[in-house]
């Protein structure tokens, strides 16, 4: 098989929007920033009420991708090693032997990621930084791609533990999931009523569109994508405001400048440029920045959400030419 080119993994990865709209209507924002996140090598944190397809979503990915995926359900009582993995003793050998976790995995689905306690929160911090588990001092790699796709329900928070920013600060992008417009959810229930089950997707039709090879050529053509000194320093502009604004109490540090940067060289090249805008930085910035920054309490009292404080700071600040 030959390797693919760069316009031509372009073309798969459009595809896959296609496909997965199969199975999931009118979530294209949210499908875009999982492949962004792949071409990036990060991870995304989903945020969206019970029921619209988060879940659906991520197995829609994998299958039109044609990757591995696994599903962790985050309860109170659920332990690292569950995540992990853990030393097994075999009677018959009278060895320990490894058995991997649901991490050992392409696109991992970390669902409720904030009913689970801290310890447990933090178990899949060195696999979504080192792409390592490291159990009894022996370090495992995880398989590539790797994407963490984890999940949380942003009106329930009682009995939950909610992630600290440093944790937050390791997702690449923060992906708000919405309901469906009207016309969206008539097309969701006639395609139920005509026997569409999203526990079937060979049956809805999908199948894989893009392939491993077509994303790491994505990854080189990317990797090559110029960004000029005076993006490159409205990117940093951007970041600096989020620290001087009254209504946050922590502004966005310079892991977060380095996740715009390359969020906003992926989305040049799904567009079809080798070079970024500063409007391709306009478009990443709130899913990129939005979990970095944290509200003062008197702000959130007033209404006031990430997202407009970061839309303020996009307004004020002189967009180079």
């Amino acid at each position: 098989m030959s390797t693919p080119t760069a316009d031509s993994a372009r073309t798969s990865l459009e595809d896959l929007r296609t496909e997965i709209a199969k199975a999931v209507v009118g979530q294209d924002p949210a499908v875009t920033g999982l492949v962004v996140a792949l071409l990036c090598r990060g991870h995304v944190l989903l945020e969206g009420a019970p029921g619209v397809a988060k879940t659906l979503l991520v197995r829609a990915l994998s299958a039109a991708l044609e990757l591995d995926t696994k599903r962790v359900q985050f309860t109170p009582d659920l332990m690292p090693s569950d995540v992990t993995g853990s030393l097994v003793y075999d009677a018959r050998s009278s060895e320990f032997s490894f058995q991997p976790g649901p991490v050992f995995t392409n696109l991992l689905l970390a669902d409720e990621i904030n009913r689970t306690p801290p310890k447990t929160q933090a178990s899949l911090l060195e696999a979504m930084e080192e792409r390592q588990v490291t159990v009894d001092g022996a370090a495992r790699p995880l398989p590539e791609p790797f994407l963490v796709a984890a999940t949380q329900n942003p009106v329930e928070y009682e009995g939950t533990y909610p992630l600290p920013e440093a944790q937050l600060d390791r997702f690449l992008l923060k992906l708000t999931v919405p309901l469906p417009a009207r016309h969206d959810e008539i097309d969701i229930l006639t395609r139920h009523a005509a026997g569409f089950s999203p526990r079937d997707l060979g049956a809805a039709g999908l199948r894989p569109v893009a392939s491993t090879a077509d994303l790491d050529a994505a990854r080189a053509a990317v990797a090559k994508t110029a960004v000029s000194p005076e993006v490159t320093a409205y990117i940093v502009d951007i970041c600096r405001a989020t620290r001087d604004s009254p209504s946050l109490s922590l502004g966005v540090s310079p892991r977060g400048a380095t996740a715009l940067l390359s969020t906003s060289r992926a989305w040049a090249w799904l567009t079809g440029r080798d070079y970024v805008t500063p409007d391709d930085v306009k478009a990443l910035a709130l899913p990129t920045l939005r979990h970095r920054v944290h509200l003062r309490p008197e702000a959130e009292m007033e209404g006031v959400t990430a997202d407009s404080v970061i839309n303020a700071v996009l307004a004020h600040l002189p967009v180079p030419r």
